[in-house]
């Protein structure tokens, strides 16, 4: 008979739900989050009958607490268990799943799936990464752009008919999206103010080892890149040209940003563009834990919770930035 992930029992009940998250947070022992210290002689776990479960006391600091203080759980009302579903939802689900989609399949508030998505695209957010490729490796580069600085979907009225129409904002009034592609291996994508030569390049050059084969279209962006990495390939996509001899196409990259896309889109449908960079931090850890990498849904759950710690946003901030 066929079982079904969601129905380990840390899904559904919350003393199951702490010890898998301890289990994995603390994989290598307790360590206090307040002073660091990760002498477990010197920490006890408190069996008061009024005591929260799972709190511990640091004797080196006098201080309590729990798994949750200093990751995305923190200050959070939601039980643990929610939070284990709504992780492994958001990690499953190839373009995403909408706010909505969340409260009504956990059934909080709308305030609390929205602040618990933010929170799991932030632990979803990679950091401390060297560049991408490296001797006999192909990276492809391109930038795209996604929504409008101002006003999404903003529809005016034609004057001569009174019919309403959208309105498409020049390429210079959107969000743009530079992104970096490894054949056969991660993704890295960064929203940029404006894609310029200047701004593009660095990206590129900082991201990308310089003896890979970098490929590109023909955008002027991308020009004089052939005296930084071991060769640049383009296709001339204004020519109707998309692949050439010796494998020379943007083809990964603009397959990743068809999928970024149809989730934003499809999914998410509106987003303000202060959260853009952790939508984009969701899709790249998607990606870069994908099937191909030997990387299941369950063992991408797990990731999301090694990246848990150190990241705690609170509800105001995250409305703030």
């Amino acid at each position: 008979m066929a079982h079904s992930v969601l129905s380990d029992r840390h899904f559904h009940d919350e003393a199951a739900a702490l010890a898998f998250v301890e289990s994995r947070i603390w994989a290598n022992g307790v360590t206090c989050p307040h002073c660091g210290n990760a002498d477990e002689s010197r920490i006890g776990k408190l069996t008061g009958k009024s005591t929260r479960p799972g709190v511990r006391k640091c004797y080196a600091c006098r201080k309590p607490f729990t798994v949750k203080v200093g990751t995305i759980f923190e200050s959070s009302h939601a039980p643990l268990h929610l939070w284990l579903q709504a992780i492994y939802l958001m990690s499953s689900s190839k373009k995403g799943i909408s706010t909505q989609q969340l409260k009504r399949t956990l059934g909080v508030a709308m305030k609390t799936a929205w602040f618990m998505g933010h929170r799991i695209r932030e632990a979803m957010r990679e950091g401390g990464f060297g560049p991408l490729g490296g001797p006999g490796s192909i990276v492809e580069a391109d930038e795209t752009y996604y929504g409008s600085k101002a006003k999404e979907n903003r529809r005016e009225v034609r004057k001569d008919t009174g019919a309403a129409y959208k309105h498409r904002s020049p390429l210079s009034d959107k969000r743009a999206v530079v992104g970096l592609i490894e054949r056969g291996g991660k993704v890295r994508t960064f929203h940029v103010a404006q894609a310029t030569k200047e701004n593009v390049a660095a990206l590129v050059t900082a991201n990308v080892h310089h003896e890979s084969a970098l490929m590109t279209d023909e955008s002027r962006l991308y020009t004089g890149m052939d005296q930084v990495f071991a060769s640049h390939g383009t296709t001339r996509h204004s020519a109707g040209e998309y692949v050439r001899e010796g494998g020379i196409h943007s083809n990964t990259i603009e397959s990743y940003f068809s999928v970024f896309k149809r989730g934003m889109r499809g999914v998410y449908q509106h987003c303000d563009e202060k959260h853009l960079h952790r939508y984009l931090a969701e899709f790249d850890f998607r990606h870069n834990n994908r099937v191909a990498l030997g990387i299941g849904d369950v063992s991408r759950a797990a990731n999301i919770l090694s990246g848990a710690v150190g990241k705690r946003l609170t509800y105001e901030t995250t409305r703030a930035r």
